[in-house]
């Protein structure tokens, strides 16, 4: 729905850039937290598993320096863009989805469409309303995947970017990795595509998966990550986008990924992260045993559930989300909201194997 009263692009250039890394909380992610330290919280995809060793000793070593602005910025900038085999130039750091959506839709005709799937993480969708963009969702398909074919048929003259989150949230599916890939080439010819890969890396084979390759080879694609999901980061607030040379350059002048937004701890925490490649893959072993004995459950249980390769699981309770949720919140654990229009269905993050255990045995009892 687009906001009939947007900001003028005059009050837009006029403020100070700085804001656009302050929008406002989601309310999901406020009501998500809990004053309740005795309940399990499986409710925000976080990795309870923590950081790397590594992180955390880069972290430590920063504890003398808290009084100095972040000096590593550019370290943090030729490391990743050397990860993903692109120029400095091409990354632009920061958690930068919502500025990135209010960016784009300020910077283009009011009512400008922006497609993406429904349900789903809508970070870089809200925030296109206040600039004057329109959204528009797409339904999943009937596995519950991006449904590819739907998008490429909507992108219209009108179109100007669409967002689709690969594995996806909150369904966890992966598109098939030669589809998906050429649905972004082609559709990049259109339209800006965004690809949210928050959760690729959970995938053995992400980096054949990746958009990347096409951001390099000159298409119209920004590639998003995060340090917040399998590196567990959360609390740092940071990730990174890939993208075409001039868009970065766009994006950095409008105040994205600049020194000032970034927290000295938080550069330190992703140097020390990238630096640890067995961490990654000991995660990625550990959240694939716990996700399998949630699949194994529910099968049991004859419970339709999605084929999720994300750190969270995505099944059918047959009965409303607000009140399955308010029961397993009486047994000790907090699985947060729903995700409309698919109002039965319930996502639990994936927690420590005690916190999993817990989980499940109330669901058992729910659902048998």
């Amino acid at each position: 729905m687009t906001n009939r009263n947007p900001i003028s692009r005059r009050e837009y250039l006029a403020a100070n850039t700085v804001m656009l890394g302050c929008l406002p909380l989601l309310p999901a992610l406020a009501s998500a937290r809990s004053s309740d330290s005795r309940l399990v919280r499986l409710s925000l995809n976080e990795n309870p598993m923590g950081p790397s060793k590594n992180a955390k000793d880069e972290v430590r070593k920063e504890m003398e320096l808290m009084c100095r602005y972040p000096d590593r910025v550019d370290l943090l900038t030729e490391t990743i863009a050397a990860r993903e085999q692109v120029a400095n130039g091409q990354i632009v750091l920061g958690e930068i989805l919502a500025p990135l959506g209010l960016h784009l839709a300020l910077t283009s005709p009011v009512g400008s469409e922006f497609l993406y799937s429904a349900p789903g993480y809508t970070a870089l969708i809200d925030a296109v309303a206040p600039g004057g963009g329109t959204t528009v969702a797409i339904p999943l398909n009937d596995r519950l995947e991006n449904d590819l074919p739907a998008i490429s048929a909507r992108v219209s003259a009108q179109t100007r970017a669409v967002y689709i989150v690969n594995p996806h949230n909150p369904s966890g599916t992966v598109s098939q990795r030669d589809t998906f890939l050429e649905f972004v080439r082609e559709v990049s010819k259109r339209t800006t595509v965004i690809v949210d890969e928050a959760y690729l890396e959970f995938e053995p084979d992400f980096q054949q998966r990746t958009a990347v390759g096409l951001t390099r080879a000159g298409d119209n694609v920004i590639v998003f990550r995060t340090f917040s999901k399998i590196y567990g980061l959360a609390g740092m607030a940071i990730g990174y986008a890939v993208a075409p040379k001039a868009y970065a350059g766009t994006l950095k002048r409008a105040g994205m990924g600049a020194t000032t937004g970034l927290d000295r701890f938080a550069i330190a925490a992703a140097l020390g992260s990238l630096q640890d490649a067995e961490y990654v893959s000991s995660i990625r072993r550990q959240v694939t045993a716990e996700r399998e004995k949630w699949h194994r459950l529910l099968d049991r249980l004859n419970v339709r559930h999605s084929d999720s390769r994300g750190n969270f699981v995505f099944f059918d309770a047959g009965r409303p989300q607000v009140a399955f949720s308010a029961d397993l919140r009486s047994k000790g654990v907090d699985i947060g909201r729903g995700f409309a229009p698919l109002d039965n269905w319930a996502r639990i993050s994936l927690g420590l194997p005690s916190e999993n255990d817990i989980a499940r045995n109330a669901v058992a009892d729910l659902l048998r």
